[in-house]
């Protein structure tokens, strides 16, 4: 039973409540609830308003643990790593200037003229160069920072121009791809690939600039801050996008070459009898929490690409034919032998750090039920897969200090752009342990992984309500 059932129910029990509420509750808002469940004329309306608040109460002192504990900081995250970009949130009609037809046009027009003080007119173009999928980035401390915070590398379209000038090289509008825009700044974002221009390095360095694995940026998001949460998802948007256009360079139907359209945003082959419209790959993945009968153990698992003690959520890609339900039972069988009946959606997010040849992936995030117990790991999918109480997860989730992590891979990117550490790969164990190894830890804030499990772990914080049990049903949702 929830507290809201519990004070509907039993409206006259308030001297239960002072046990209930002292761990949970502010004094302002227990004194008034308790002052409406005292009184003998307590109104229907005033009760209402009773629950109402305590309620809000529950909210906001969950919240407030939520935001100081390393164990349960994830939950209130205002959306995923990598979702929630800035940049993308509407497009402009094509008649705008801030659109990707027109601005490409103004572009174009800009990269004609010589004189470089005439690229001041409006709207105004920030370029982020990228270098085999890894983004241009600065670092550095501001005002009351206790840590350093990383930043994206945007440079102006003159400076961009200068560069690649200097490495011999002629800018062109084809080989830019648009971002997105802020009308609200009259400017327009593009991304370019630099890899084949090594020369710019150096260039970069001298400015404390340096290109940063977007996986090591990932860990070094505080993920806190809607800002950096914001830089991030615009770097993993155009990585994505630029490796698209690299593997997309000849046409799957006839073998000719593709050419960018729309300001990159799609491409088409170059062959007048074909001119076949390519668009951007998106590859749908389902990533699923499985749950036993009675709710109180959960099924994860290890890859041999894991750091050694990491654990986590079963996921495979959709094959062809096949609905997201449908997927999570096969890979589910397919790897541990474990049977799925209910599946019920969670959340999804994108997912642009995996290999370049899958340019971006959907992780779709599922809370799936087993209708068996027994395990039978497929050892060419999986190293292992166990059954894990929610008491030991817990546990894992408090050992793992993932904000002291995420400070010190953003200390190191900082490093990286002062020259300290050229060139290293930071994108290591982010569970920074205190004492004693723990026996397992999982993924961090920053994958949907650590979501679908610290969901299941605190649910009955959140919701307010005991967990229950679920029995395999029979219905056709279920087969």
């Amino acid at each position: 039973m929830s507290l809201l059932q519990y004070l509907e129910s039993s409206p006259n029990s308030a001297p239960q409540f002072p046990r209930l509420l002292e761990n949970i509750a502010t004094t302002q808002w227990t004194m008034l609830v308790m002052l409406s469940l005292l009184s003998s004329s307590t109104s229907s309306s005033l009760l209402s308003l009773s629950r109402k608040l305590c309620l809000q109460t529950l909210t906001r002192t969950f919240s407030r643990r939520s935001s100081s504990s390393s164990t349960t900081m994830a939950i209130n995250l205002q959306s995923h790593a990598f979702a929630g970009n800035p940049l993308r949130s509407k497009t402009p009609k094509p008649e705008d200037p801030l659109s990707p037809i027109t601005a490409l046009e103004t572009l174009k027009t800009q990269l004609l003229d010589a004189n470089p003080h005439h690229q001041l007119s409006s709207p105004s173009f920030k370029v982020l160069p990228f270098r085999k999928g890894r983004p241009l980035a600065a670092s550095g401390a501001g005002p009351g920072d206790s840590s350093p915070n990383w930043h994206l590398g945007w440079i102006s379209l003159a400076d961009c121009k200068g560069y690649l000038a200097n490495s011999g090289v002629e800018l062109s509008g084809d080989s830019m791809v648009y971002l997105g825009s802020r009308p609200e700044e009259d400017v327009v974002y593009w991304a370019i690939d630099v890899s084949g221009e090594g020369g710019l390095v150096p260039e970069f360095w001298s400015k404390q600039l340096c290109f940063v694995e977007l996986r090591t940026l990932m860990v070094a998001t505080d993920w806190a801050d809607a800002r950096a949460m914001g830089e991030l998802s615009v770097a993993g948007h155009a990585r994505a996008l630029l490796e698209w256009h690299s593997v997309s360079r000849f046409c799957g139907h006839c073998g000719e070459k593709t050419v960018p359209m729309e300001a990159g945003r799609r491409k088409q082959c170059s062959n007048e009898l074909c001119k076949k419209r390519i668009y951007p790959r998106v590859d749908p993945v389902v990533i699923m929490l499985v749950i036993d009968r009675e709710n109180d153990r959960v099924l994860l698992s290890r890859q041999s690409r894991f750091v050694p003690r990491m654990w986590s959520c079963l996921a495979g890609f959709i094959e062809p034919g096949e609905s997201l339900e449908e997927a999570v039972r096969r890979e589910t069988w397919e790897e541990t032998g474990i049977e799925v009946g209910e599946v019920i959606y969670h959340s999804s997010q994108p997912w642009p750090v995996g290999p370049s040849s899958i340019p971006c992936q959907l992780m779709v995030g599922f809370h799936a039920y087993a209708k068996s117990l027994e395990i039978n790991v497929d050892k060419e999918e999986l190293e292992d897969a166990q059954w894990h109480s929610r008491e030991d997860v817990k546990k894992a989730l408090a050992f793992a200090e993932y904000k002291k992590a995420q400070e010190t891979a953003a200390v190191r990117v900082e490093q990286m752009c002062k020259g300290v550490e050229k060139g290293q790969n930071l994108a290591a164990d982010f569970n920074v342990e205190s004492g004693e190894l723990a026996p397992m830890f999982i993924p961090g804030p920053f994958a949907i992984a650590h979501h679908l499990i610290s969901s299941w772990v605190y649910q009955d914080a959140i919701n307010g309500v005991q967990a229950h049990s679920k029995e395999p049903s029979g219905s056709l949702s279920n087969l």
